[in-house]
């Protein structure tokens, strides 16, 4: 499972021992692989300042969480033909997640721990704030592009009635420059060819004999080329019309065939021009925020250890990895089990989802005897 309980309990013996229960208890059942969770000494400074910190925390740990999620979500866009191969490209140090999780060590060059905590989550603050206003910039750019090439695709994609023709005829199919002949393009329904071959040519006076070609088809009909005298253009779209053969509004124009074509090839050509940089940016500064994320995870379970269990600071935080999803419910019974004593009234309203906490904010499904955090995994979901 791409899923962790991040959990602490007080460092007395007693509490050690309850760990080593719990230990035991889930090894035996199978129900989580655990191990420590290694959290630095900050300095605590007020009790007040932790309540306060303890409100960002929670604000920055959500924030967190959602960039990662749309940093891994514009991997997958950007990475459109190679979507099997995203995982690959959404690590954390060079890792996988979860190795990075399990043996997570706290990075002291990064967050020195002699700071003080406001600093350290200051910084952590604004280094999230910036990758994401970098990632909201980038790729704006990268999707204004990314849609334009597509509507132009799209336009060569359609049937003979809708679809750019630009890439279809050539100046060959026209009669250009001429001051009283012009060639229309003139669709044609599969089963009236051969109605058309026999007609076009008395659909309206003036219309060059032997002048229509079949130059494109599509699973409906065909388009066909006709040249005749541009003053009778109004009386044969007519004529057109009620034998079932759409003229289609098309003028050769070579200037704006060779624009299309360009716009085509450079779009492209920026498209992959920006791919790479794009795609790189994307891989270190998701790995940033993952590290910076579970950094704050770390932070929230010392604030909240230290408001739950008071001074001076013991804690132990250990992280549970549920073996599958039908084990969590048991794991949760097993862990309410071995630390009931740290909150009776806690462990009793869990089971009564009715019982309000006295004095707490959230309701009791948030609320464990324990400190307890959530890491899910599964940020492409």
């Amino acid at each position: 499972m791409s899923e962790f309980w991040l959990i602490s309990a007080p460092g007395d013996q007693e509490n050690l021992q309850a760990l080593e229960r719990m230990n035991t208890v889930t090894s035996k059942s199978n129900l989580s692989y655990n191990t420590k969770f290694s959290i630095p000494d900050f300095k605590v400074g007020t009790l007040d300042s932790l309540v306060g910190l303890s409100d960002e925390l929670g604000k920055l740990d959500t924030f967190a969480e959602s960039l990662i999620k749309k940093m891994a979500q514009s991997v997958v866009e950007v990475m459109e033909d190679a979507k099997g191969k995203v995982p690959e490209n959404l690590l954390a140090n060079g890792v996988d997640l979860t190795s990075f999780v399990t043996h997570f060590e706290w990075d002291m060059a990064k967050y020195p721990a002699k700071q003080p905590l406001v600093s350290v989550v200051d910084t952590l603050a604004k280094q999230l704030a910036q990758i994401e206003t970098d990632l909201k910039s980038r790729t704006a750019a990268y999707n204004t592009l990314k849609t334009n090439l597509e509507n132009l695709e799209k336009k060569s994609m359609g049937n003979l009635f809708t679809r750019t023709l630009s890439d279809i005829v050539s100046k060959e199919d026209f009669v250009l420059g001429s001051e009283y002949l012009i060639t229309l393009l003139v669709i044609v329904p599969k089963p009236s060819y051969a109605q058309w071959q026999k007609t076009y040519e008395s659909l309206s006076d003036m219309v060059v004999p032997r002048s229509t070609k079949l130059i494109a088809e599509d699973n409906e009909g065909g388009l066909f080329t006709v040249t005749l005298f541009r003053k009778v253009i109004e009386d044969f779209k007519t004529k057109a019309k009620e034998n079932k053969f759409t003229v289609r509004e098309f003028y050769y124009d070579e200037k704006e065939i060779k624009r299309e074509r360009e716009e085509m090839s450079r779009l492209l050509s920026d498209k992959k021009q920006q791919y790479g940089p794009l795609l790189r940016w994307l891989k270190v500064n998701f790995s940033e925020a993952f590290i910076a994320w579970i950094h704050l995870k770390a932070l929230r379970v010392f604030v909240e250890s230290v408001l739950r269990y008071g001074l001076p600071v013991n804690f132990q935080a250990v992280l549970l990895q549920p073996h599958k999803k039908s084990s969590t419910k048991r794991l949760r019974e097993v862990l309410n089990s071995v630390f009931r004593h740290l909150d009776q009234v806690a462990a009793a309203s869990i089971l009564d989802a009715s019982v309000e906490i006295p004095g707490l904010q959230l309701n009791n499904q948030d609320y464990f005897p324990y400190v307890y955090f959530h890491i899910d995994l599964s940020l492409l979901d």
